[in-house]
């Protein structure tokens, strides 16, 4: 006798949690993907997703349907779906072929870098000696200098920075172990905030105000955290984009290719489990290198 839907089910999400490294919100999101599925085109065995099935669920989440999602979000539907057939592949459990479900194609992604001298602006706005100053001064230099997501940026430890190399081994999406390298800037700017800790709290950027959010035992910094720092920062650089922590990875990203590094090295440095997710940033380049032209480059008169 075949397992029941809902024990593969969550056989799946315990295999995307333990052996895949997934995050929780993954693994949750993935749960309330397929539950949806289930729900809406009433799939009580694995026999009932067929292509039909598939094809009337991407019709009902449809954007130009009432409540309707955007195409991103059906995608992501589909990909949880795709995924779960594919586990079902591994087991030797006769499901329908994940590769029939295809995905819609996406528009180019909408992606903000910062120009040399805008950069240059974000990273000299934090100014001032207390160790709160040289603490956001070592966030900008860091996320610039590796690339880094902001969740890995939280997570990093003292002991994670060893004064004696420039090499910083960070565990990213999936579990994944990468190197990321940090500038002689990032260096310094780390030993100097590092050194006006009076704590010994193991978390490498911290809370330095007490009273504020979150517990008094746990002084790390959340993301949201980061963000309003980058947004308090971008305004006193006089920058008016809209500056997030993945501003600094994209142009992280852009200015190791717009300087000659191969698109796999960055894929590597980046931590993309595909090229194609850093292939972004070569369209990215080209049309960022033809701004730059457009705005330095001295046009003589004729």
């Amino acid at each position: 006798m075949s397992p029941s839907l809902k024990n593969l089910h969550a056989d799946f999400l315990e295999d995307l949690e333990i052996a895949q490294g997934r995050s929780l919100k993954t693994v949750e999101n993935y749960d309330h993907y397929l539950l949806r599925f289930y729900d809406t085109q009433k799939i009580e065995n694995v026999e009932d997703i067929t292509t039909d099935s598939v094809r009337a669920f991407r019709r009902l989440l449809a954007p130009d349907t009432e409540n309707g999602l955007s195409i991103a979000t059906v995608n992501y539907h589909l990909i949880a779906l795709r995924q779960f057939l594919k586990y079902l592949a591994r087991r030797d459990i006769e499901a329908l072929d994940a590769e029939k479900i295809g995905l819609a194609k996406l528009a180019e992604r909408d992606v903000d870098v910062l120009y040399p001298e805008e950069m240059d602006a974000l990273l000299a706005a934090p100014k001032g000696d207390s160790a709160e100053k040289k603490r956001d001064a070592a966030i900008l230099q860091t996320l610039f200098s590796t690339g880094m997501r902001v969740s890995e940026l939280v997570s990093l430890d003292r002991d994670d920075i060893r004064p004696s190399s420039n090499e910083i081994a960070i565990r990213g999406k999936g579990n994944k172990v990468r190197v990321v390298f940090l500038s002689e800037q990032a260096q310094k700017a780390i030993s100097e905030y590092v050194e006006r800790r009076m704590d010994v709290d193991p978390a490498l950027f911290i809370r330095h105000k007490t009273g504020t959010s979150g517990s008094p035992d746990d002084l790390r910094l959340t993301p949201r955290t980061i963000q309003r720092l980058m947004k308090k920062y971008a305004a006193m650089a006089g920058l008016t984009k809209h500056i997030t922590p993945h501003t600094l990875r994209h142009s992280f990203a852009t200015d190791l290719l717009s300087n000659g590094a191969d698109v796999r090295q960055v894929q590597q440095l980046l931590g993309h489990a595909s090229i194609t997710t850093t292939q972004i940033y070569t369209h990215l380049t080209d049309v960022h290198l033809r701004e730059v032209h457009e705005k330095f480059h001295r046009k003589a008169a004729i």
